[in-house]
């Protein structure tokens, strides 16, 4: 898979590096901003918890 990607990136060595890390940073960003926090509410119940002092 990773060969596969790799040789379908287009330019240089460093330029396929780059849209890699670019790619990568993307991919983390959506899922720990959108996908992990949806599936949170999905699967944690929400409790009000109310402390009086």
């Amino acid at each position: 898979m990773y060969a596969a990607l790799w040789r379908v990136l287009p330019g240089p060595v460093w330029l396929r590096i780059l849209i890699l890390v670019v790619l990568v940073a993307a991919i983390l960003y959506v899922l720990a901003f959108y996908v992990f926090p949806w599936i949170d509410e999905l699967t944690t119940p929400t409790q009000d918890v109310t402390v009086d002092q």
